[in-house]
């Protein structure tokens, strides 16, 4: 009787995790692939910048990742639609083309970061940049027209693992970890000056956009429908969307850490994308140095396939044209063409000998922050919305948290804009 229960118990644990494994996947990369190259960079100049203090932003900033991807997963499996046509059939063509202009002109310019991931790598590893990242670009789109949903989502899977190079080069550099989880709790460990917060704030505003992205809000809900996940496994992707959340800064952490280490400790200013490697080699050894390099070159691939995927998902769903994976790139020619297009507009830009691309890195999160005050504002509205959304409205924690949030992003960047002007 005993086995029998025992058998019992094991085949419900069994399906639970076959279940959750069919569902695995949207939540998981759409979070992970907030670590692209442009967020490397952008947790390095944190981590040089500001040293250990910024972590105490990465919890909270954690928190409201997960809350607010879950209400996006959450949206799209409830009514079977994305962000996208919510936002064009609930309020019309006018706020969907003003949604999608700030999703497309902040997705390019993590794009144009993510592109240059390839040339800096290159030089790094003395490589003919140019011809390395158009190889790159071909094979990334070449993979993209003729593979499928499964075969995209297992590649990102996999890309993931690599992140744990920066799990090396963070242990490398010896830091001081009891400072650092320290400053999980509360900032300190330095001397608090009012030119640090004010840098604090924006550099903390953009490590902010490049955690919680406006294109992530629209991925999540368009990667989970193109996977056909059913309502009733609803909870399996909750979970994975925490999950999720938790793993793309649980990276972000030793990413920080590794350059606040070396580069903080040691007053390193950081000025290029080459830098970030090879300034740490000093300090953390030519081999973190080298996998910290390939760890850019994996975000950038992965940056450009996702960020531009979910450009392409958005102007389907805005415009009502046909835009999926499973599709051939001729039953879905605009869907392809725009994400060819993205690719080759950031290869050419990045060909500029005037444009600063590490400037471009921290503009781009502070513009992806800016951009999601608007887009919360229909995610969380949908969201509460009950005859929408029936017995699956947030719950009084998930509303006021992302509402909170939500304010602390609009009033951190109105800052950001005035700081531009004034000196404080």
């Amino acid at each position: 009787m005993n086995n029998n229960k025992f058998a019992l118990y094991f085949q419900r644990i069994k399906m639970s995790l076959l279940l959750y494994l069919s569902i695995f996947g949207p939540a998981t990369i759409t979070a992970m692939a907030d670590n692209d190259a442009s967020g490397v960079a952008t947790y390095a100049i944190a981590g040089a910048q500001l040293g250990y203090p910024i972590l105490f932003l990465l919890v909270w900033v954690t928190i409201l990742l997960a809350i607010t991807q879950e209400m996006g997963m959450r949206l799209s499996l409830v009514t079977r639609k994305g962000l996208g046509d919510l936002i064009r059939e609930k309020f019309g063509i006018k706020a969907a083309i003003f949604i999608f202009a700030c999703l497309f002109v902040a997705n390019m310019g993590t794009i144009i970061v993510d592109v240059a991931a390839f040339k800096t790598t290159a030089h790094i590893l003395h490589l003919p940049a140019i011809p390395l990242a158009a190889i790159l670009i071909a094979v990334t789109f070449f993979f993209v027209t003729k593979g499928n949903y499964k075969a995209t989502q297992n590649i990102m899977l996999v890309s993931c693992f690599f992140y744990l190079a920066y799990i090396f080069s963070a242990f490398k550099s010896n830091p001081n970890w009891h400072l650092a989880l320290a400053n999980l709790a509360w900032p300190q460990g330095i001397k608090f000056t009012d030119g640090y917060w004010k840098l604090y704030i924006i550099t903390g505003l953009g490590v902010l956009g490049t955690t919680i992205t406006p294109w992530g809000q629209f991925f999540i809900s368009s990667f989970g429908l193109d996977k056909q996940i059913e309502k009733g496994k609803l909870l399996f992707s909750q979970i994975e969307t925490y999950w999720g959340a938790f793993l793309t800064d649980f990276f972000s952490f030793f990413m920080i850490v590794a350059t606040a280490a070396t580069l903080f400790v040691h007053q390193v200013p950081l000025l290029s994308g080459e830098q970030a490697s090879l300034a740490i080699e000093p300090f953390a050894g030519k081999l973190a140095a080298t996998l910290f390099a390939f760890g850019i070159m994996n975000a950038g691939f992965m940056g450009i396939v996702i960020v531009g995927l979910s450009t392409t998902y958005a102007f389907s769903e805005f415009f009502g044209y046909s835009g999926s994976l499973d599709n051939s790139f001729t039953k879905s020619k605009t869907f392809y063409i725009l994400f060819l297009v993205q690719l080759l507009a950031a290869f050419f830009i990045i060909l500029l000998p005037f444009v600063n691309l590490f400037q471009i890195v921290i503009a781009t999160q502070i513009l992806n922050a800016m951009a999601l005050p608007p887009i919360f504002f229909y995610l969380i509205k949908f969201t509460n919305d009950k005859k929408l959304m029936g017995k699956y409205i947030n719950n009084p924690f998930q509303k006021w948290f992302a509402i909170g949030g939500t304010v602390v992003i609009a009033i951190a960047s109105l800052f950001t804009v005035v700081a531009q002007f004034i000196k404080f």
